[in-house]
């Protein structure tokens, strides 16, 4: 189970949105792995991903590079999403030759996500995907913000936080790239694809401009 399983939006919506999340094994290779945890996290930072995370430090946009490598544990998770999927190949190639023995695990459309594997000789150990949300779905926020939120997996980000920012989108008091960094500050994990909130808040202010 992963936190990075339930991100919302049509399969045209996720092709700019792969996650790689790793760790040890507890009781397995956890003991004395907090340095195979960082050089896992240094060679993904390597390859372009969007964002950056480490859950005993923090994510780039609070963080930034160096804040987010100042502390490993033996209990680290690290996490980068990728917008490209070429990216996220070479990625997982260098990983592979490294062989640092880590679980890793890859959120995306299975389409994307099993190509890439494909492209580096892996075949995947389990395969998980989420049916979705059951009970009064009409209490929750519109599908547009759904996609906003559900990329931070522990719901850090607030559904009146994005619409503050499609507030002060209209009003001109940010840019769409200030409103995707404040998101994507709020999820701890580093899991958020800012790139991707810049697109989800552009089409959102263009439909909300066509229904005036």
């Amino acid at each position: 189970m992963t936190h990075t399983l339930h991100r919302r939006g049509d399969k045209a919506s996720l092709q700019d949105d792969y996650v790689l999340l790793a760790m040890s094994a507890k009781g397995v290779n956890d003991k004395g792995s907090a340095g195979k945890t960082k050089q896992l996290l240094q060679i993904a930072a390597k390859h372009n991903p969007v964002n950056l995370g480490n859950m005993t430090s923090g994510n780039l946009q609070r963080r930034g590079f160096k804040g987010i490598f100042e502390r490993f544990t033996d209990q680290s998770i690290v996490h980068a999403p990728f917008a490209e999927k070429e990216n996220l190949v070479e990625c997982l190639k260098e990983l592979k030759q490294e062989n640092l023995g880590m679980s890793v695990v890859i959120s995306g459309d299975f389409d994307g996500t099993f190509a890439c594997l494909r492209k580096v000789g892996l075949i995947p150990h389990t395969v998980q995907y989420s049916l979705g949300v059951f009970g009064k779905t009409a209490r929750l926020p519109s599908e547009d913000v759904l996609e906003l939120t559900t990329m931070c997996g522990h719901h850090l980000v607030s559904p009146n936080l994005v619409k503050k920012m499609l507030l002060d989108l209209r009003r001109g008091r940010i840019s769409l790239e200030e409103a995707a960094q404040t998101l994507a500050k709020q999820c701890q994990c580093g899991v958020f694809n800012p790139s991707k909130a810049v697109r989800l808040l552009e089409r959102m202010l263009e439909k909300q401009q066509i229904g005036k």
